[in-house]
């Protein structure tokens, strides 16, 4: 098993920054990639960005590329979601998530959750 905490979330005006964090405990060595989803009210999750635990390979959607920056701390055995530029369609759960196998885009392959944490923009 793998144990999931994200945090970092808050309120930030449109055109401002955060960064979220994911630390993974337990049986951290079976990941294979580590992602971000994010999930609107009423909405369906949906995938923000990826990164290769051993890889280093990382995946954006079109919608956060050149605004987010995914990456890893293999030692703290944490992820970042450096978060720049925020518009206040970015307002949502975000929630960390590791793979065991590949480095994917969809949440179905994502085996492990965080609890989310809640990032809202105001306009």
């Amino acid at each position: 098993q793998v144990q999931l905490v994200d945090s970092g979330g808050g309120l930030v005006q449109a055109g401002g920054s955060l960064r979220l964090s994911c630390a993974a405990s337990g049986r951290t060595a079976s990941r294979s990639a580590m992602g971000w989803f994010r999930q609107a009210p009423g909405q369906e999750r949906k995938f923000v960005a990826t990164i290769g635990l051993n890889s280093g390979v990382r995946y954006y959607a079109d919608s956060v590329k050149g605004r987010f920056t995914i990456s890893k701390d293999n030692a703290k055995n944490t992820v970042y979601l450096q978060m720049n530029s925020l518009k206040p369609e970015d307002s949502a759960v975000y929630y960390c998530a590791a793979a065991k196998w590949g480095v994917p885009t969809v949440s179905t392959e994502y085996t492990y959750w965080g609890q989310g944490t809640q990032v809202t923009v105001s306009p």
